[in-house]
């Protein structure tokens, strides 16, 4: 088992599936240092050219996934979630694995989707950093926390990296962590969702898609600045805090002409007053009930 201390060389590592969140993570850790000796790919993989030229910046190997043994103290797998057991069963039958420490970094799945590596003598851990990972973007992993649950000795050795990446150590229970993944898809995935819906009530409103940005930028930075400085119920404002009835129906009588933009709008609203304190709460209630 891999240890690390002060004075030791870190853990060599290989990379499973090169996509947008496996390329930033093998740059991000040999930039501090890791090795990253494999990367590992399907064979004909859409990604063919980004992983060579990655591979070659690393000076690590680009090898096809289950046809060629690993040879790192870690193995960090970063394929989609759907694929993360059938690859787990390939990489068993591939080589030995007593000795070495494996990841995952699904956000939802845990660490028992690699089982069949741990019944192959690995220790094993799921690792997800809470952060976005899009083409052609590598973000800073300084501060991001990374939610880790398993073996214990591969925890450590999950904490250990993370802790050299600049980056936090979370531990999180099996139960929780579905929630979890929920609660970091709030904070990414569904904003661009709700971005998207924005997007299309102003183009609606006779915006041109040019301004939307310029437009929105300034109100959008301020309430996430507001919400960071003071929190949720101090960063509320608008009709529904006020209570403006009127104004609510004025605009549910105008989003009929975009249904799916209402359904949105009327989900937040009832969350927003379940949640937040706002004025006319029985008014607003039997509006959006309309």
């Amino acid at each position: 088992m891999p240890k690390q201390t002060q004075s030791a060389a870190p853990p060599t590592i290989s990379i499973v599936g090169a996509g947008n969140l496996g390329s930033a993570l093998a740059s991000t850790l040999s930039s501090v240092g890791y090795e990253v000796k494999f990367l590992a790919a399907r064979n004909r993989s859409a990604s063919a050219v980004t992983t060579k030229t990655l591979a070659r910046k690393l000076n690590a190997r680009l090898v096809e996934i289950g046809k060629h043994s690993l040879d790192t103290d870690v193995v960090w797998i970063t394929v989609p979630d759907d694929a993360i057991a059938g690859v787990a069963r390939v990489l068993a039958r591939s080589q030995e694995w007593k000795g070495k420490v494996v990841f995952h970094s699904s956000g939802a799945l845990t660490s028992d989707e690699l089982a069949p590596l741990r019944e192959k003598g690995a220790r094993v851990a799921s690792v997800h950093p809470m952060m976005t990972f899009v083409r052609g973007v590598a973000p800073q992993m300084a501060g991001v926390a990374f939610a880790a649950e398993g073996d214990a000795a591969a925890v450590r050795v999950a904490k250990s990296i993370v802790e050299r990446l600049g980056a936090d150590a979370l531990s999180i229970k099996k139960e929780n962590k579905v929630l979890y993944h929920v609660f970091g898809s709030f904070a990414s995935p569904l904003v661009i969702a709700l971005m998207a819906s924005l997007e299309r009530v102003a183009v609606a409103a006779g915006i041109r898609r040019q301004d939307i940005k310029p437009i929105m930028v300034p109100l959008l930075w301020q309430t996430l600045h507001n919400y960071l400085k003071h929190d949720a119920a101090a960063a509320f404002s608008g009709p529904l805090v006020r209570g403006d009835v009127a104004t609510v129906r004025k605009h549910l009588a105008e989003l009929k002409k975009l249904p799916e933009a209402r359904e949105i709008y009327v989900a937040l609203a009832r969350s927003a007053i379940k949640n937040l304190f706002v004025n006319n709460r029985k008014g607003l209630e039997k509006e959006l009930r309309r």
